[in-house]
């Protein structure tokens, strides 16, 4: 259903989480491939850049120094320390993509979406879950990237993540192999949104 005629004038505010390893940052790299007429808000994160990862474009990556001068100063919307690294939503990012007259698309842990909720409750929430556990357990072992003892911390807190559904507006699944899948539920969640009678007004 095509709901062009009643779109709100104001752009939504996408929020996609979901726990480490399950598949957020390539259902992000689906959709700007599909290109899907978003505003993808660049995070910031201490970590250190993987190989298959380009600075700007994943994630903005700073010196743990410059990261909390950032911090001190306001300029993140919310901000948290995972797995030993901080990660951060710049502000400026969420204002320019809110006045580019774009849906705004922005994607952090559950942590962080939990935060933004209070901030900004009409964003749309949307959890990005596995389909099991084993099937995270391995996808994070294919990563390469955890040790054995972070692995078990991540699949322990994941465990915890997918258990918090009580803010999340929308629930999608991804199967291994179904990011078309998951890009065309996103697709159906903001049809669904623009079909609404009270539209949401994010204010910044």
């Amino acid at each position: 259903m095509n709901c062009e005629s009643c779109q709100p004038k104001s752009p939504l505010l996408v929020v996609l989480s979901g726990p480490s390893g399950v598949g957020k940052d390539a259902a992000l790299a689906r959709m700007r491939e599909l290109r899907r007429p978003f505003y993808y808000v660049v995070t910031a994160t201490t970590r250190p850049c993987r190989s298959e990862e380009r600075d700007g474009v994943d994630y903005h990556f700073l010196p743990q120094e410059e990261f909390q001068r950032r911090m001190v100063a306001g300029q993140f919307l919310e901000w948290a320390k995972v797995y030993g690294n901080y990660y951060g939503v710049p502000r400026d990012e969420i204002a320019r993509g809110l006045s580019s007259e774009m849906d705004v698309m922005v994607k952090v842990d559950v942590q962080g979406a939990g935060t933004i909720k209070k901030i900004l409750p009409q964003a749309v929430f949307i959890l990005l879950r596995p389909p099991s556990m084993e099937d995270l357990e391995e996808r994070l072992k294919q990563r390469h990237s955890e040790s054995s003892a972070e692995l078990a911390l991540r699949l322990a807190e994941a465990r915890k993540e997918i258990k918090n559904l009580s803010f999340f507006d929308y629930v999608i699944t991804s199967h291994h192999g179904g990011l078309d899948e998951i890009v065309s539920q996103i697709d159906a969640i903001v049809t669904a949104e623009r079909c609404r009678v009270n539209p949401r007004n994010v204010a910044l």
